[in-house]
């Protein structure tokens, strides 16, 4: 109790400060604590008369530094310059990771809420982890205690030497799969080239169709095989997901569900895509969810920090980003009625034949390619109305495009140094 109530006075540019030594001894390591260690006095000035130290330093930074040691929460004054305040931290050996969100904020001059700032830390916070909490709720049972570990195993890829396997052999199939679905492709393409003429299908004989139906059921056999190993994985998943609700709302799980189903249609209705060739060009279409499983390969690898930035970014503009949806709708509307209209009346009568559309619709397609700046120039004006409404939708479909830009530039610059931030101060805490 005696040491706890020992009194240290502080002299800093000359205001005078005095507080307990425990107050100091709050963070070890820093200088104020080595203030409390009893070689102290010979080390700094101190004057032995009036039994204070003396600093010739910044006395205005130096209470918000005192206070944090009182509190725990490091503030600073609004109008600081933050070289200053470096400084004077520096000296003090105080982290500068640990200043409070609201007034870095501030330090910095990010127009982003407090709330913003907290949320991104919400943000980072993966699915898995949130599922596997809501595991240790539950009773303590077999399954509870493997639930989580499994699910780290098929779902944190780096969580451990299994994990890491696990994921490279999902990678391979991913990888192989997406090869055979080419390789079916490419052979779709060249048996309907050569069997479809501009009547319809021709009937040819069972035996010119041979080396195809034989490739087919090659790569068929290789794709059951890696759908297998997919069905083995998603149903791992999908056993051991504590939330079945969570785990479907993922956009990933489920094109992992609907790219179970192609395969093993086409094994049971194989006699009828003999007969009906147009049904397994259909489930060619199916099949493009394959390239979905691509998306996969992200959990893999160690996402980057600027990627993770930018979709969030891109999820906090939602709002700016429909409301620019609907300005180009309404552009897209205005000068393709414009330029449908215009080219009509301001048309000569010989020019009736050279027109490149048939109705309003095509002049929308043009409106819209015309406003994105890209011009594919299948469809022209004639008249000088058209030409004059291509030229203003040109210009509006510019700065439609154009004016956004630095809003999303200044966002993401935001949450970019946020996240700089917060990654400095997991690296602080963790030494």
């Amino acid at each position: 109790m005696e040491g706890s109530k020992e009194k240290i006075i502080l002299n800093i540019g000359g205001v005078r400060y005095e507080t307990y030594s425990s107050t100091l001894r709050t963070f070890p390591g820093t200088k104020l604590c080595s203030l409390t260690e009893p070689n102290a006095p010979s080390i700094y000035d101190y004057d032995p008369t009036t039994k204070e130290f003396f600093f010739d330093r910044n006395a205005e930074i130096f209470s918000y530094v005192l206070n944090y040691y009182r509190t725990k929460h490091f503030h600073c004054p609004i109008d600081t310059c933050r070289s200053v305040l470096e400084e004077e931290l520096a000296f003090w050996e105080v982290n500068e990771t640990q200043l409070a969100s609201c007034c870095w904020l501030k330090l910095n001059n990010k127009e982003v809420q407090p709330e913003e700032f907290n949320i991104w830390d919400e943000h980072e916070q993966t699915d898995d982890q949130c599922l596997i909490v809501q595991t240790e709720r539950r009773d303590f049972s077999w399954r509870t205690r493997w639930q989580p570990k499994i699910w780290s195993i098929f779902e944190k890829p780096f969580s451990s030497f299994s994990a890491k396997c696990l994921a490279f052999a999902s990678l391979l199939f991913i990888v192989g799969i997406v090869i055979i679905f080419c390789e079916e492709t490419k052979a779709q393409f060249e048996f309907f080239t050569a069997n479809f003429t501009s009547v319809g299908y021709s009937e040819v004989s069972h035996d010119d169709h041979e080396p195809y139906y034989h490739q087919a059921a090659y790569l068929l056999h290789l794709e059951l095989f890696c759908v297998l190993w997919f069905t083995f994985e998603f149903s791992v998943r999908f056993c051991f997901c504590p939330d079945k609700k969570l785990f479907f709302q993922n956009p990933l799980n489920v094109a992992d569900f609907l790219s179970l189903f192609p395969v093993y249609i086409e094994f049971f209705v194989a006699g009828q895509i003999q007969r009906m060739p147009s049904l397994g060009l259909w489930l060619g279409f199916v099949r493009i969810v394959y390239l979905l499983k691509l998306l996969k390969i992200s959990k893999l690898i160690e996402t980057p920090l600027i990627l993770r930035v930018l979709c969030y970014t891109l999820k906090s503009i939602l709002r700016e980003i429909c409301i620019l949806l609907m300005i180009l709708a309404f552009e897209t509307l205005f000068f393709g009625a414009l330029f449908f209209y215009g080219e009509l009346l301001g048309s000569h009568p010989s020019y009736t034949g050279e027109l490149h559309f048939t109705d309003i619709l095509v002049c929308f397609w043009w409106a819209l390619i015309t406003l994105t700046t890209v011009g594919y120039g299948d469809i022209i004006p004639l008249t000088t109305v058209g030409q004059v409404t291509a030229a203003l939708a040109a210009v509006f479909g510019m700065l439609t495009i154009i004016i956004p830009i630095p809003i999303f530039l200044v966002k993401f610059k935001s949450y970019y140094d946020i996240a700089i931030f917060k990654q400095k101060l997991k690296r602080s805490k963790k030494h």
